[in-house]
């Protein structure tokens, strides 16, 4: 591998000049809506499988070309919160795509209406065979909705009634700024550039950041509330008029997951959380504090000596993915020198990290802010394992690529376990293995506590949405209430504000942002224990799992590519024990320090 220096900010120009001023992103909207426009125009004349064939082959096109144009405004808006023409566009696109949505509630309806008989022996033809498994799930699921005009109604309603609701969320977060003490002066850091402060090894420093912090969200909190209520209100309304009771029949139907197979997630990690509870404790021991609070959950625990440059952070991913595949090492070289991702820490950028996908360029962008942890590391191979996964779905239909969010942080984990892993493994002394092993149990905790913490807040807050409005008060009750079982209660100090700091609440686009990080979490850890027994040989393997993720049911998908049943504890149990060991090597590591 050629020695390169990778730049820390990524290149937008490759897809369309001049930013959100672009003229050809301008004409490629115009493009778009032409296209869209005639897709509209031929959906309702679907009465056949031949005339429904024709149709998807103009909205391969038109979806292609509307996830090429929303993935850059998404990228314009993240790498500058105060770029108020992206925000425009985002508007823009938003109207289009509930266009889209409405033709699509209507090729759904068109299809229910074709024959059985005929349907059957369409999907048995060639060229409908590989979308057999979504198209049927379409149209199952258009059987349990309302009329095509009820169901265009309500996603019309929905771009400045729900989904503005949602943009309101972000346009709150980009004018924050939260206090915090640098250098002996307090400067204004923007909402991303404070929460890397809760990692601060200085616990005064962490603690005047969560203050400022929960001062901060309760300023905004009145609100947040209103607007958390609307989404949830407008959500339940809808439920409503389709008969659906249960508030989990979306999110479950989404990541194509059975009730059964999540109830025995919860119920196995609920059994497993004693020794993160030790953990809990050896680290507050070490932190010379009686129990831990919030703000010390991502506290550094031991010492890495020296902090690490986005280079050598990027060499060190390309070195140890290099040991699992060669098509990752490639894949991953070309994210970094092509300059995919957008990592330089500065102000005015968005909180947070992701990766989205051009699918038209056939690339990918990866954003997040780069400060030189470990954990910075580990997040950049996280999100470079997301864009892999968009590359093993690469001549993919548009139908087929649409993978759950549970498993879409299949990749993005494994990847992270590769370099975590490494990390420890190639660690030089004794104090540095603890705290890289350190920053892998605060993942688990983060996995099996703090989404669990959001998992029953959010179960709670709809339950008591049905009934009426729920204020800003008891919203820092459930929230305080859901951390203290998800933890145990072993910390002292909670996050009553979390539910207002959270992004994921206040997502339209998915329900219950939570149990599905939880799900990747557990489900590539099994991946990455079949990995290691296989050795290289494992990729081809790999990317035939990521291929299927968008056209099986998670039941399904782990039945064929690893043998083994999600509604029975013993999967489970196998990544959690992987932690529990973990949490052992942790406490021998640590038990001559106290």
């Amino acid at each position: 591998m050629e020695n390169r220096t990778y730049k820390e900010t990524w290149d937008l120009d490759v897809f369309f000049k001049g930013g959100s001023e672009s003229e050809a992103f301008r004409h490629y909207l115009d493009e778009i809506k032409v296209s869209l426009h005639q897709f509209n125009e031929n959906v309702p004349y679907i009465n056949s499988m031949n005339s429904l064939q024709e149709v998807l082959e103009q909205y391969k096109d038109v979806s292609e070309k509307m996830d090429e144009a929303s993935a850059f405004v998404e990228c314009l808006k993240a790498q500058n919160t105060a770029d108020k023409k992206a925000s425009m566009l985002e508007i823009e696109l938003t109207s289009l795509f509930a266009k889209l949505d409405n033709a699509l509630t209507v090729m759904d309806q068109k299809m229910v209406e074709i024959p059985d008989q005929e349907w059957n022996d369409g999907l048995a033809n060639d060229s409908l065979r590989e979308l057999s498994f979504v198209l049927n799930e379409r149209r199952n699921r258009a059987k349990e909705l309302l009329s095509v005009q009820e169901e265009m109604l309500i996603q019309s309603l929905a771009v400045d009634g729900y989904h503005s609701w949602g943009q309101m969320y972000d346009e709150i977060v980009s004018k924050m700024t939260i206090p915090v003490q640098q250098e002996g002066e307090v400067k204004n850091f923007s909402v991303g550039q404070a929460y890397n402060k809760f990692s601060d090894p200085n616990r005064e420093v962490r603690k005047y950041v969560f203050e400022e912090w929960e001062k901060a969200w309760a300023k905004e909190a009145d609100l947040l509330t209103r607007t958390l209520n609307h989404l949830a209100g407008f959500r339940l309304s809808t439920y409503e008029k389709r008969g659906w009771s249960d508030v989990l029949k979306e999110p479950l139907a989404l990541n194509r997951m059975k009730s059964e197979t999540l109830q025995m997630m919860w119920s196995t990690i609920e059994k497993y959380k004693e020794p993160l509870i030790k953990y809990l404790k050896r680290k507050a021991e070490l932190l010379n504090v009686d129990q831990l609070s919030w703000y010390d959950l991502d506290a550094p625990v031991g010492k890495v000596e020296s902090t690490v440059s986005y280079q050598e952070g990027a060499e060190f991913i390309l070195k140890h993915f290099g040991q699992f595949g060669e098509k990752l090492t490639k894949f991953t070289e070309r994210a970094f020198t092509e300059q995919w991702i957008e990592a330089e820490d500065r102000p005015q950028k968005a909180p947070g990290g992701f990766c989205t996908s051009f699918p038209e360029s056939e690339q990918s962008r990866i954003f997040m802010t780069y400060s030189g942890t470990p954990t910075n590391v580990s997040t950049l191979a996280h999100e470079l394992g997301h864009a892999y996964h968009q590359e093993a779905m690469k001549g993919v239909h548009p139908l087929n690529s649409f993978y759950a969010m549970n498993v879409a942080e299949t990749a993005s984990t494994f990847a992270e376990l590769i370099v975590s892993n490494a990390a420890v493994q190639e660690a030089q002394t004794k104090e540095e293995k603890i705290a890289l092993l350190e920053e892998k149990l605060q993942s688990s905790v983060a996995m099996f506590m703090n989404i669990h913490a959001r998992f029953l807040f959010e179960t709670s807050f709809y339950e008591e949405r049905k009934k009426g409005w729920v204020s800003t008060e008891r919203l820092n009750e459930l929230m305080t209430e859901a951390q203290k079982r998800a933890y145990c209660g072993a910390l002292k100090e909670y996050h009553p504000h979390f539910w207002a700091s959270k992004l994921h609440f206040y997502i339209t686009d998915y329900p219950f942002y939570n149990f599905p990080y939880t799900f990747g979490y557990l489900f590539s850890l099994g991946i990455y224990a079949k990995a290691l027994e296989e050795g290289s040989t494992f990729e081809e393997k790999y990317i035939a799992l990521l291929k299927d993720t968008g056209s099986m049911t998670v039941e399904q998908l782990a039945s064929k590519h690893l043998n083994v049943d999600l509604t029975k504890q013993a999967f489970w149990e196998n990544g959690l024990q992987m932690v529990t060991k973990e949490v052992d090597d942790f406490l021998e590591l640590t038990k001559d320090l106290i």
